[in-house]
Order: C-alpha cells, then structure tokens, then sequence
C-alpha cells in the first residue's frame, strides 16, 4: 500500500505534489465508472467511449502508479487491494476537488460544475426532463446529466449526486426532501369493467386478474387506506397475472383489458380524463407515495445540489396531473358513486 501514497499524495495536492508523477482526471474518472459499474463495457456506455478508449486510459493510469488497479477474469473485473484503497481515496479527491470549484463559483454567483440526476424511466420522461432542461438552461456554466432507470441503486456508490426517488421513505442512511405528493390509482379499461365487473370493497379484488409492478418489493402486495377515522391501511396479495418493472408497460396492459392495476397519477392522469381508464373504488384509494430527491450526506452543503432541489420542490408544487378538473372527471363506472 505504501507503494502508493505518493500518487495520492500527488492527487490531493499534497506536499509532493507536482514532483512525483502526473495523473489526468479523465484516466480517474474511467477508473471509478469500471469500479463502479463493474465493466469496461458499462464504464464506456456511461461515458460514451469506446471500450478501447476506457481500456486504453485505465493502462494509461496503471503505468503512471506503477501498480495494477484491477483483477480481470473471463467472467469478472474487480479492483486489487491497492486498487479499491486508490478508488476510495480519488472518489474523496474528485468530490473535493468539484466542492472546491463550486465554493469559488459561489463567490461570482454562478453555479457550475457536474451535476448527475438519476431518477425513475417513466417520471423522467414525462415529467422531470423538462424541468431539467430549463434548470439547465437558466445555469449554462453547469454541466447536468440526467439518467433514468427503474432499479434501486445505491446512491452515493454510483456516484449520482442526488437521486429522485418515488417510495413511502422509510430509515435511511441519505438525506430526503420531498418534492411532491404522488397519489395512486385503482384502474381498470372500461372494456375489463364491463366484461369482469367492478370489485365493490378492498376484499373483492382478490376475485379480479391484476397488473403488478416487478420493481416494488413484495411486488404482490397493495396496500389502501381504509376509511376509517383512524387512517387504517389494509394490505391485500392480489392474483397477478402480468407484471412489469415499467409503469408505462402496465399502463398499456391496463388499456388492453388485461386486469386492475394500481398506478400513479402521473402516468394516467389523461387516461382517467379521456376515459380510456376508469377509476375503481375511489373512496378507498391506494396509499400515496412522496416523490422525493435523496442524497448522500456528503453533498449537504452542495450550493448546486440545494439550488436544483429547491428548484423541484416549487416547480412540483402544484402538480399538473393533479389538476381539479382531472380529479372530477374520474368517478365512472362505480357502483354506488356518484
């Protein structure tokens, strides 16, 4: 391990800084995405490099420290011991370096530097990409990259500087501020409705074929205010006959006549309008999830970071696909309701 201090030294602007060797930050930062991602191919497609280009600029870093950062096999890549102690210690590096930037930034009024947005594939692109789009023209010396994925990653390890999250938050080690209210819906396509009927409680859905969402763990569980005066929650396994890990996907099956599905507002909100869905026992709605961005404790004091959050929080305010005359317009169809 001694063999490489010199080189954080180096990194870090230490004493020996200048002295010892040159590391360029495009070699690093390749380093951390093949660390991170665990590939060259998945660092290159993060990048958008090639592979030999990724390849070529972690040999580049190899030679310069005079150590091997990684273990190849045919099935895997995995840093060294020196590798993972030199990940650990650039990723610390890098993020002083970007907070470093950012203060003097600070100082002429301007944000700049990277910011990375992950966020969920559907939200993203109906919802938060315009609004991304226009944070991002109003701070032109900011470099914004937004990526959309489904799947729950590890914030702080993927090096996101801030994830939006759409979940009932529970214990977390990540800092939360909620950006808005996502309230769901029990729907149905009006063809289901007329061919299997309308369940009239929470324990009739169990007799009904229902859509589930695959990214949700358990992904068969739906849980629904009760109604009561003590804000009950009941939970209830329906009998799934499809499932997806895209709320766009069971939006489509829930068209096609396929089952109940429980969904955001935000994915049918002009569906529910239109009358292409209609909603199922509006009284006893699903239980509302928030919508929140989450970040690691390390980017509390990141102008950038509070300034695009903030920024959310009064966009999101008064969401569109909670419009009242949306909200009107969906009692169809249901037994009893008026």
């Amino acid at each position: 391990m001694k063999q490489l201090m010199p080189a954080i030294q180096s990194l870090l602007g230490g004493p020996e800084r200048g002295t010892v060797m040159s590391l360029r930050t495009e070699d690093i930062e390749a380093y951390l995405h093949v660390v991170e991602l665990g590939g060259i191919s998945a660092a290159a497609r993060r990048m958008g490099l090639s592979k030999s280009v990724i390849s070529k600029r972690i040999s580049d870093l190899e030679r310069e420290l005079g150590v091997s950062l990684l273990q190849r096999s045919t099935r895997s890549i995995r840093p060294s011991e020196n590798g993972r102690y030199f990940y650990e210690q650039a990723r610390a590096a890098l993020r002083q370096l970007d907070h470093a930037a950012q203060t003097v930034s600070d100082a002429a009024g301007e944000l700049r530097g990277e910011l990375r947005v992950l966020a969920p594939m559907t939200f993203g692109t109906r919802w938060l990409s315009p609004l991304i789009a226009a944070f991002a023209r109003a701070h032109p010396r900011m470099n914004l990259i937004l990526e959309l994925d489904d799947k729950l990653v590890d914030v702080g390890y993927e090096r996101y500087d801030v994830a939006i999250r759409i979940t009932r938050l529970g214990d977390s080690s990540l800092i939360a501020r909620r950006l808005t209210v996502s309230r769901r819906v029990l729907c149905c396509s009006p063809e289901y409705a007329a061919r299997a009927g309308l369940p009239q409680g929470i324990e009739d859905i169990a007799q009904h074929a229902c859509l589930a969402y695959s990214n949700s763990p358990p992904a068969h569980v739906w849980a629904f205010a009760a109604g009561d005066e003590h804000g009950s929650v009941r939970s209830i396994a329906p009998r799934g006959v499809f499932t997806a890990n895209n709320g766009e996907v069971l939006r489509d099956a829930a068209l096609a006549g396929q089952g109940l599905a429980v969904l955001p507002r935000f994915i049918v909100w002009d569906d529910l309008h239109a009358g292409r869905l209609v909603e199922v026992l509006p009284h006893l709605p699903p239980v509302d999830d928030g919508i929140f961005a989450v970040y690691p404790r390390s980017g509390f004091g990141s102008v950038k970071l509070r300034a695009l959050v903030q920024y959310l929080q009064a966009s999101l305010a008064r969401p569109p696909w909670e419009e009242p005359e949306t909200a009107g317009s969906l009692r169809l169809l249901q037994g009893g309701a008026s």
